[in-house]
Parts: structure tokens; sequence; C-alpha cells
């Protein structure tokens, strides 16, 4: 990145400037982080449960030139007068606001297909897989970890350089609207829809609520766009209804046009599968675990096909993906292996994980914790979850008080070997050899915690 100063000041009143910067200035990255700013970095102050502003003085620090913030705050020691001129203090009225508008300039600036990527589950692994095969034969920027909010984006969009032939980008939302504000600023060409379920329910409010907002990226795209819709999910399928562009169906059952048959499960070495299209079909192999790898190896295949991609450039990028999933096996204490979801939990991919277990010939252990953000599905969510856990593993513990009705529910079902915790500190467990272990929770349980003391000294 390189945002020079000029560029920055986008619509700022310079009168409201405390002194005046170096005009030279040119900023190399974006951060709303003072952990993560690093030299030349511009700090986004932020105003949420903590205050950015408190943090500026951490930022330079670290290695910040400037800041866009709402108000000033004492400079003080921390910014002695002879040193501002080094350091731009851009005061505006919303931060948010301002980063938005410098992305959106600059996304307008480049002439780009910009593929947008959304869902309620399995965002992140479509994304990686996608970006893996294309740049096979592009230049690709993709949006970093999870950057897929209102500040995420912005910020993984002004990387986009002339130099890119292709952006790949997370889009998430809590509400209806919020993935439509994101294509103001990204304009995406394309879009890659995943699955609809009842993920951050509880802020949506229900789960039509949560189909009309993923389907915000699909009525935006324009006449000559591409939407790449799974045609195995039904509430995705209804999204049709919305697109002015072709659309291309992925999945495995007949009515898509890119679609995986002979579905072979390699265990933790990841899956084979062969890939039916409209001028032929291919095997291919990913190191991706589960079944439910198929599907973003499908959209991505189907991508690359609408770049006049060949056959052997999918299957090579497709293999070539290494460890993009969260779902990842780790060594673990006493010969065993841990499956590492502890990043978070939806009832989708909660029942993926889990059937990872089920083909597993040792003793198949799964950690489950509270799954957050449910909202009105909550009991029947964990419950479904429960029944899905008796039937996939040998033992189960129960992690949190709303994942008490997985529990209950896998005891019901026939499962002997549960177990209860309060938190993740109350789990006493000894793994042995030859064990699978699956921890999945929300980020909120802190399951990682549990990761750590399983792996630690394996």
């Amino acid at each position: 990145m390189n945002l020079p100063l000029d560029v920055a000041l986008r619509g700022v009143d310079i009168t409201r400037l405390p002194y005046p910067p170096d005009p030279g200035i040119v900023f190399t990255s974006i951060a709303n982080d003072s952990r993560n700013a690093q030299p030349g970095a511009l700090f986004i102050a932020i105003e949420a449960e903590r205050d950015g502003h408190d943090f500026i003085p951490d930022a330079r620090r670290n290695g910040a030139i400037g800041v866009v913030a709402r108000r000033v705050i004492d400079l003080g020691p921390w910014l002695p007068a002879s040193e501002r001129g080094s350091f731009a203090y851009i005061v505006v009225d919303d931060p948010i606001d301002h980063l938005q508008g410098l992305a959106a300039d600059h996304r307008a600036a480049i002439d780009i297909g910009v593929v947008g990527v959304v869902g309620s589950v399995g965002k992140t692994t479509a994304k990686d897989v996608a970006a893996a095969v294309l740049r096979r034969r592009l230049n690709v920027l993709s949006s970093p970890g999870n950057f897929n909010n209102e500040i995420g984006l912005p910020i993984a969009l002004l990387e986009l350089t002339d130099q890119h032939e292709r952006a790949i980008l997370e889009m998430g939302a809590y509400h209806q609207g919020e993935i439509a504000a994101l294509c103001e600023i990204a304009r995406p060409t394309a879009a890659i829809v995943t699955t609809i379920g009842p993920t951050h329910l509880e802020s949506f409010g229900s789960i039509e609520a949560i189909e009309h907002a993923k389907g915000e990226i699909v009525a935006y795209l324009p006449e000559t766009g591409l939407a790449i819709l799974n045609g195995d999910d039904p509430r995705v399928r209804r999204l049709a209804s919305r697109a002015r562009c072709p659309i291309v169906w992925y999945g495995t059952g007949d009515q898509n046009i890119i679609r995986a048959r002979d579905i072979r499960m390699r265990g933790l070495d990841g899956v084979a599968f062969v890939i039916q299209h409209p001028d032929g079909e291919f095997r291919v192999e990913t190191p991706l675990i589960g079944r439910h790898a198929v599907y973003p190896c499908l959209s991505a295949a189907a991508l690359a096909f609408a770049d006049d991609f060949s056959e052997a450039d999918v299957a090579a990028g497709i293999a070539s993906i290494g460890s993009t999933s969260r779902l990842v096996p780790r060594p673990g204490r006493n010969g065993s292996t841990v499956l590492d979801d502890a990043y978070n939990a939806a009832p989708l991919s909660v029942a993926a994980a889990l059937d990872v277990l089920a083909d597993h010939g040792g003793r198949r252990v799964a950690i489950l914790g509270d799954m957050l953000e449910l909202g009105i599905a909550e009991e029947d969510a964990h419950r479904g979850a429960g029944r899905r856990a008796a039937a996939t593993a040998d033992v189960l513990w129960a992690v949190g008080r709303r994942a008490r009705a997985i529990g209950q529910e896998a005891e019901l079902s026939g499962l002997r070997n549960v177990y209860y915790a309060d938190d993740e500190a109350d789990i006493a467990f000894a793994p042995e050899r030859g064990d699978l272990i699956l921890v999945k929770g929300s980020r909120g349980m802190h399951l990682e915690r549990v990761v750590e003391r399983l792996v630690e000294a394996s």
C-alpha cells in the first residue's frame, strides 16, 4: 500500500487539524488495532467497547505515522511539538465513514474484477480456495483472515493495486443492509454464495432476514456479472429470483452445472472427487478435511472456468491449498490427534465437523462449546448438535450453559460417555493414543485454551 497524505485527507476540513503535517507523508498500511500498527501505518481510532482514541499514543510507539480520529486528544508528552510534522493527525466526523470513503474511491479508480464471498458458514475457506486456484494464472488480492466487515473490508480493499488482476473479498453481516453497503464500497462483479443458515440469528431476528441479507450481493451484481450459487441449499437457490446476471450452480445434486461425484474420503489426508462441468469431467484431490470440503472447491472451479482456466489449472490449484481450513489436525498429547476448530461455531459447521469424526477408526472425542447468537433457534440447534454427536462420537464433553442441551440430547440418543463442564477450565480429559479429538465452539467460549492444553508437549 502507498497512500499519500493528500489522498488520506479526502474531503477533510483542514482547519480542524491540530497542526499542519508534512505533506510528503505516505502511509504503507492501515490498522484499527494499535497492537498491529506497523512502521508507516495509518491508525484508525474507532470508538467501540474500547475507545481507539485512548490507544493513539500506543499506535505511534509501534510505528504509526498518522491517525484518523473524531477528536483531538491531549498531545502531551507522547507527541512533542518538534515531532508533530511527521505524524498526521486527521480529524473527521466519523473515522469509519472516512475509511470507507477512501476504499470506495480507491476501488473506483481501478478497473478489476472483484468477487464477493458471502454465506452463513464457509466464507473464509471458499475465499481462500478461490484465491489459490486463480493464482495459478492471475495476480490475486485476497482479503486476509476474516476482514469481512465495515472496517476489515475497506482495509483489505486499500491494498489493491493496478498490478492485481482479481480481488476476492469476504463479506459478513449481522443485519440487513450491511452486505449491500459493502457492495457499494467494493463494487463486486461476481459473487460466491456458500450456505444460508441460522448463524447470527439473534441479531438478524429471523432466518428470512438472513436469507434476504445474503441475497443483497446477488441483487447488486450487474447484468454482466456472475452469481456462483450453492444449488444444494434451498435458500440459496431462492436467491436466483434476485439476479440480473448469469448464474452458475454448484454442488453434488444433479441440478448443478458444476457438480461433484464419486466423493472419496481420505481421512485426515483430505478428499478426492470428480468435478463434472459442461465440457467434461476430471478428478481432483484436496487436503481439506471432510465431505463439506467439496463445496469451496466447486465454487472455485466455477469461478476459474468463467476465466477460461483449464482443468489442469483448477486441479493444481485445489491440490495446492494447504491448511487454509479452520478444521486443522494437530498432533496431540499421548499420540492423539486434535482437530482444532475452536475459532467459531454454527449449527451447519458443527454438523460438518462432527461428520469428520464418523470415519475415524480409533476413539472419537467431541469437545463442543456453546453456539452463541442463535436467538430463538438456540435450543433446537444445540439439541440437533447433540443428536449428531451421538451418531459420530464415542465421548462427548459439553462445555457451557447452552451446550448442556447438546449433552442431554446426546444421552437421550444413546451416547453413554457424556460429560459436562461450565467452562473450558473445568474440562478434565486425558487423551489416549489413536484418539481423534474435535474441539469446536463459539469464540466467546475460549476453547482454543483447551486445544493448547491438548497439544502441549506432544
